[in-house]
């Protein structure tokens, strides 16, 4: 059912126009001035709003400007009984839907609801479309911390050096990295992305540079790589700490010469390519445990830019959980729910190992699964997906845990993030083939990854079938 508010201080044209719009079931509020008409709309979520341009404290057009200021998608209909042409056109200038004469034909005045009701869903639709189709979202917030991120990348990006984004998983490198892409001198040439992680190392550099027909076994055509379709644009290499050794080389080699030779083949093609790079581990770490080069990483580290976690920012999470609450509520299509405030410093003092990423889940959670008012009840009992997670008890040791199902996690054990993505790894990939009784093909397909990439996973770990 549609909201709609009624702005004239004329109380028989209000009464008339509540009387029919209710006959046809529309939800109206009607008020006599645009002073607190204004004050309505910051509160509520009005679909269509209908005022009246000659009214005392505050006309309509001032209502107008003022209301558009705050919710620029927000169709009005503009009432006088002293309209003219030159009215009309002041109004639509100004944002106005459309302009109706004193006293209303009706049936007009109904159309032309139904009309600016169809514009206002059309222009939900749009931009709900438009954010699925595109990954660049906003960088939220309005810490230090932050703001230095967007004046680093506002510096940049218009420039041709290398960019090296640190982070743990779910702060959103990947956002960053797309920001100065946007923003670069690029912006209307491709950005291909490549996760090393998720490519298994023997295919990481067909992926990269190609292959020619019948280069290997399975080279049935000739492909083209991630270098060459980025030709001209930019190459976002996230987590590049997980890329083989023989492929750190080749990427080195492009970097220095602008050159890639397919895999098989012979022939130099020239590429130009701005790489950014990304990772959630300590790169000077794996130089000395030897797992990468060191010559790449000064390549890749002209300009660092850190994402911070989380937990470093929470002064940034009431603006980024009203942020997806407002868009999750408007691609489900349902009115915007609140959250009070003792649920939001409920969720500033969560652990968020997942980062940014956890906290979209989180909000997605809570709005499925609470009331119109989001309460710190809500918080503890839906942060973790099962309702069985007691975050923030402390063993006997005095350490941090979380339960899941009986059984205590104590995070302090874990010297980094990667220790603990490790360990969650191995369990996950633990259990998923104990419920398919180790058959390997059907688990792969069930976390849809590769087989071949499973049986690393099995290796790396050192998984075994319990006899």
């Amino acid at each position: 059912m549609a909201k709609l508010l009624i702005i004239d201080d004329e109380r028989a044209i209000r009464s008339t126009l509540r009387e029919i719009l209710e006959y046809e079931s529309y939800d109206v509020d009607d008020i006599d001035n645009g002073i607190d008409g204004l004050e309505l709309i910051k509160k509520n979520n009005y679909d269509l709003v209908l005022c009246d341009i000659k009214m005392n404290k505050m006309d309509g057009m001032e209502v107008l400007e003022n209301a558009l200021a705050l919710k620029p998608d927000l169709p009005f209909i503009m009432i006088s009984g002293h309209g003219t042409v030159e009215t009309a056109i002041e109004a639509s200038k100004k944002g106005a839907f459309d302009f109706v004469s004193k006293p209303p034909d009706l049936n007009r005045l109904l159309i032309t609801v139904r009309n600016a009701l169809d514009r206002g869903t059309l222009v939900t639709e749009t931009k709900v479309l438009k954010r699925k189709v595109s990954k660049t979202r906003h960088i939220l917030g309005d810490s230090e911390s932050i703001g230095r991120i967007k004046e680093t990348i506002d510096r940049v990006a218009p420039t041709e050096a290398r960019v090296l984004i640190t982070g743990a998983n779910g702060s959103g490198k990947e956002l960053v990295a797309r920001w100065i892409h946007e923003k670069s001198n690029r912006a209307e040439s491709p950005l291909i992305e490549v996760n090393c992680a998720a490519i298994p190392s023997e295919l990481i550099e067909s992926e990269l540079f190609g292959h020619e027909k019948g280069s290997f076994t399975s080279a049935v055509k000739q492909r083209i790589g991630k270098f060459e379709l980025a030709n001209g644009g930019t190459l976002f290499l996230d987590e590049i700490g997980d890329m083989s050794l023989s492929a750190q080389a080749k990427v080195l080699r492009a970097l220095q010469e602008h050159k890639i030779t397919r895999v098989g083949g012979e022939k130099e093609l020239d590429v130009n390519v701005r790489v950014i790079a990304a990772t959630n581990k300590d790169l000077l770490k794996e130089i000395e445990d030897g797992n990468f080069r060191m010559d790449l990483y000064h390549r890749l580290n002209v300009i660092n830019i850190h994402v911070p976690h989380l937990t470093e920012r929470t002064d940034d999470i009431p603006v980024i959980a009203q942020h997806f609450l407002e868009e999750i509520c408007n691609d489900y299509g349902m009115p915007v729910k609140k959250i009070n405030d003792a649920a939001m410093n409920a969720l500033k003092g969560l652990p968020w190992t997942g980062n940014v990423r956890e906290l979209h889940n989180m909000i997605e959670r809570l709005i499925i699964l609470s009331d119109k008012v989001i309460t710190e009840n809500d918080v503890v009992a839906f942060a973790n997906p099962t309702g069985g997670t007691n975050i923030g008890a402390a063993n006997g040791n005095g350490h941090a845990t979380a339960t899941h199902g009986g059984s205590a996690i104590d995070y302090d054990r874990f010297s980094n993030f990667q220790d603990y993505k490790d360990h969650a790894e191995k369990e996950f990939i633990k259990f998923k083939l104990e419920k398919n009784n180790w058959n390997v093909s059907k688990t792969a397909d069930d976390i849809e990854i590769q087989r071949s990439h499973l049986y690393s996973k099995i290796e790396k770990f050192g998984l075994k079938r319990s006899e």
